[in-house]
């Protein structure tokens, strides 16, 4: 059986709504990012990052996220895109989010509203808001020619880019309205609805 080690409240809700997607049966252990359980000898032994999400399927271990997606999706033959171009253009969003969005989506939150008042740096997330702001202004352009960002059918490339924006559901978008229209699209499958659930 598959096992999913890693919060919702983490990258691990990724793996969790993917699991979801395909309909898999799992065993889910709740760590949190640097909690004392990522510390142990056995789950360093599983990844020596000590981070999270981490999968064992079957004795196949695999850590990285958008790596566990991509593997998961593939292997069960589902959101997995079939053409040549649609893979490739997988690869580009998911690798285009991991550089564009990820980090930053969580500076911005941190030093906008996470973190306690006195904690919060204020340039921090301006600098992280432009980013972020840049980002969407290109996916924003992407989404005015096409529904789904790998093909004409929703796909790990749309999942992966929208479990990044998590965050994003809360944010005002409006000068973004494609990105709005197709996060809440993909936030609102069945499968993402309970990622959340459980996140929240």
């Amino acid at each position: 059986m598959l096992r999913i080690y890693g919060s919702a409240r983490s990258r691990g809700v990724r793996t969790l709504w993917m699991a979801g997607e395909l309909g898999l049966d799992y065993e889910h252990l709740d760590y949190a990012p640097r909690s004392p359980e990522t510390r142990t000898p056995e789950y360093l032994a599983l990844n020596p990052n000590g981070r999270v999400p981490t999968i064992d399927d079957d004795g196949f271990v695999l850590s990285e996220s958008m790596a566990i997606n991509m593997y998961l999706a593939k292997k069960h033959g589902k959101l997995y895109p079939a053409d040549p171009k649609n893979e490739a253009l997988m690869w580009q969003w998911s690798l285009w989010e991991t550089d564009r969005l990820d980090r930053q989506m969580t500076l911005y939150a941190n030093n906008a509203s996470v973190l306690p008042e006195a904690q919060r740096n204020p340039a921090v997330a301006k600098a992280a808001w432009e980013e972020i702001s840049a980002a969407l202004a290109v996916l924003e352009i992407a989404l005015g020619k096409v529904r789904w960002l790998a093909g004409s059918e929703f796909s790990v490339a749309d999942l992966n880019v929208a479990s990044a924006m998590y965050r994003a559901l809360s944010l005002d978008l409006a000068q973004w309205p494609r990105v709005t229209e197709w996060l809440h699209r993909c936030w609102d499958r069945p499968a993402a609805k309970r990622a959340r659930a459980m996140r929240e």
